[in-house]
């Protein structure tokens, strides 16, 4: 076990995101992971975005989540001002339903990579980066394969339920 919390940053192009993103939050909570969480523009607070990128590993961060919608540039800006990975999470807009938000954040250009989940994706953003700390923190595989079990267990669960009422 480290002797270090592991510690997450979460940020968000807009508090009108924080329904989404709460998921991976929660998922941060559950795990045991520190994390902070903030509201940044990549096009309204660009040099705030510049600021709390190129500072993040100073902090103590070790993976960061950024959630974005429509032009969904905060997960590419993050991943060019830092090392640390970075999991985007496309918000899904009134626009395109998320497409664009989707393609703005997967679509990142050779040597800038970001960790790309689905539209709306927080729980699994959350868990990418519980992953991503278990490879430093081992106490989260533990918890990461209980997790799963638990998932396991409840699907096995609802396959028996609806046997008895279907049949």
């Amino acid at each position: 076990m480290q002797d270090k919390t592991p510690k997450a940053a979460v940020i968000m192009g807009s508090d009108s995101d924080l329904p989404i993103v709460r998921k991976a939050v929660e998922i941060l909570k559950k795990f045991d992971i520190e994390y902070e969480v903030s509201v940044i523009s990549a096009h309204r607070t660009p040099d705030i975005a510049v600021e709390y990128a190129s500072k993040a590993e100073e902090r103590g961060f070790e993976v960061i989540i950024a959630a974005a919608g429509k032009a969904a540039h905060l997960p590419g800006v993050i991943a060019a001002l830092t090392t640390l990975p970075v999991i985007g999470i496309p918000i899904k807009s009134s626009t395109l339903d998320g497409l664009d938000s989707l393609l703005s954040i997967v679509q990142m250009p050779a040597g800038i990579p970001v960790a790309t989940v689905a539209v709306d994706g927080a729980e699994n953003a959350g868990l990418l980066a519980v992953q991503i700390l278990s490879l430093k923190y081992t106490q989260l595989k533990e918890k990461l394969k209980k997790h799963r079990e638990a998932m396991k267990e409840a699907v096995i669960e609802k396959n028996i339920k609806i046997k008895g009422e279907v049949f």
